[in-house]
């Protein structure tokens, strides 16, 4: 399910596992979300308690989001 990143540190993380750009306090629950995008066939297998899945308005229409911390989203 995941298509690609614009977020260099995320993209490092999932290609070759390296932590180093991404905070050490969202970094087990961006690794989570990460799981469980790659075995995720619609977007409602995201729906799962503290993702906060929801659907994305306006000019990002036809995304979904979930929830990691208060600034940071992954949408896809």
């Amino acid at each position: 399910m995941i298509r690609g990143f614009r977020h260099r540190g995320l993209e490092r993380l999932f290609e070759d596992g390296e932590k180093a750009r991404i905070g050490a306090d969202i970094l087990p629950k961006v690794e989570r979300a990460l799981l469980v995008l790659v075995a995720a066939d619609s977007p409602q297998d995201l729906d799962l308690p503290g993702f906060r899945l929801h659907p994305l308005k306006g000019k990002l229409k036809g995304f979904w989001s979930v929830a990691i911390s208060g600034n940071w989203r992954i949408i896809f």
